[in-house]
């Protein structure tokens, strides 16, 4: 980031009462200066930082405003701020730790770029649909308190490739100006390997030109693509994000996890937990879900507050029927 756009980042983090914002820009500034070895200049900025810090006995995290889109970007993006958080997710203790790092490494991204490092924020999510892709980025931008921008591809992808190159741009501008969470769903829609013949010249400008603007971005916002299709997309993409985090169907502890979780406010002690989870493989961690809210409404329905196991059996075939069709 150069010196223009720091002073940019600060003045808005400024007015924007984000003091964490403020001093997390403060240490990229000393970085920067330790890096061209003015390094009584970085010292400087540190100690003002440390002391800014340790006159606070306990800091305010509350959410970042959310500005709504102005011009072409509010086209390009549809923005919220998410309740979700990372408790509200069944995971593997694999993908639970690391989330948490990127979590950890954003919250405490002031003694990462004090050292002249950069925290992980540019994350490439793969897996199958209805896996927790879409449901993580909720869950960063919640945990985090930043506004959640999802990249609409309906009006990103134009017949005029050349056009499409444009909008990108105006995305990751915004992405310095407003510091967020920004998701690039079916990722794969621009992510195709270049070589494939059914392409054409202008997709892999495109391509490219996403390659250019994420390799250059120095904002501070987190940058989650995710993609159905991990086999489609160029080789060329995966060195340029930070992590590469698979997704897979439930085995058989998530999945007792999505149940039990979705059902604790009913009477469920007749429920034979391990038949149920057997009976939802091959089915993703959504359609287990919408299959416990299904039993849920069957027995709300009936006036009564216990789950049995007919209405979760019922329910299971009925989303194992629909994801066959």
């Amino acid at each position: 980031m150069t010196a223009s756009k720091h002073l940019i980042a600060l003045l808005k983090s400024h007015i924007a009462r984000d003091d964490d914002r403020f001093l997390s820009i403060a240490m990229q500034v000393a970085a920067h200066e330790a890096r061209k070895g003015h390094g009584q200049v970085a010292q400087q900025v540190r100690e003002l930082v440390d002391q800014a810090r340790s006159g606070k006995v306990e800091r305010s995290r509350q959410p970042v405003p959310i500005a709504q889109p102005k011009g072409e970007l509010a086209s390009l993006v549809a923005v919220s701020f998410s309740e979700t958080r990372l408790k509200s997710m069944a995971l593997t203790d694999e993908l639970e730790q690391q989330l948490k790092r990127v979590i950890v490494e954003q919250r405490q991204q002031h003694k990462i770029l004090e050292r002249g490092l950069q925290p992980r924020r540019k994350l490439l999510l793969v897996g199958p649909p209805g896996s927790g892709k879409t449901m993580t980025a909720s869950a960063l931008a919640g945990e985090l308190h930043l506004p959640l921008f999802t990249v609409v591809f309906d009006t990103l992808i134009t017949r005029f490739m050349g056009e499409t190159a444009s909008k990108l741009r105006v995305i990751f501008e915004a992405m310095t100006e407003t510091r967020g969470v920004y998701f690039f769903d079916e990722f794969d829609a621009i992510g195709a390997r270049r070589s494939e013949r059914n392409d054409v010249g202008e997709i892999r400008r495109v391509l490219n030109s996403y390659l250019q603007f994420l390799e250059k971005d120095e904002s501070d916002s987190l940058i989650i693509a995710a993609t159905n299709h991990v086999e489609l997309l160029d080789p060329a993409l995966f060195r340029r994000f930070d992590d590469v985090i698979q997704y897979n169907l439930p085995d058989k502890e998530v999945t007792l996890k999505i149940l039990q979780t979705r059902l604790v406010g009913f009477e469920t002690g007749e429920i034979d937990w391990q038949v149920s989870a057997e009976m939802t493989a091959g089915l993703s961690q959504a359609e287990i879900s919408r299959a416990a809210d299904e039993a849920a409404k069957r027995a709300i329905l009936t006036d009564r507050t216990n789950i049995t196991n007919d209405d979760l059996s019922v329910s299971i075939q009925e989303r194992r029927s629909a994801t066959h069709k």
